[in-house]
């Protein structure tokens, strides 16, 4: 006897990938975008190399934003560095070694935030 799939659509050629909960394409997905990430209130601003060849990259966790406005402050906080990165899973990361920037910054926009790691 065959199971049934408790999934759904998961590709349209349409609309590309869509979300499993609300059934909208991720660009207009509704659930996840209202969903802010529970932490302490502390912005943690660490430098990380690894999986990266070496490469550094600065990473900022713990956010208290959603999807959308995360996706914001991190496009400001790359612009403030002037250099690329990317807004995934609730971290930002800048590429460069720009943690004093990144924190001065986000001082000025009144997080709490603290440099994590060495």
């Amino acid at each position: 006897m065959k199971s049934k799939s408790s999934g759904g659509l998961v590709y349209s050629t349409e609309h590309g990938r869509t979300c499993p909960g609300c059934r909208q394409p991720l660009s207009a997905c509704s659930c996840k975008q209202a969903i802010v990430p529970a932490g302490d209130g502390i912005v943690r601003v660490s430098r990380d190399t690894k999986s990266r060849g070496g490469k550094c990259v600065t990473v900022v966790k713990g956010v208290p934003l959603a999807a959308t406005e995360l996706a914001a402050l991190g496009k400001t906080l790359r612009a403030a560095c002037g250099t690329g990165g990317t807004t995934k899973d609730g971290v930002i990361e800048i590429q460069g070694d720009h943690c004093e920037a990144v924190m001065a910054k986000l001082k000025a926009l009144g997080y709490t935030v603290k440099r994590a790691g060495g």
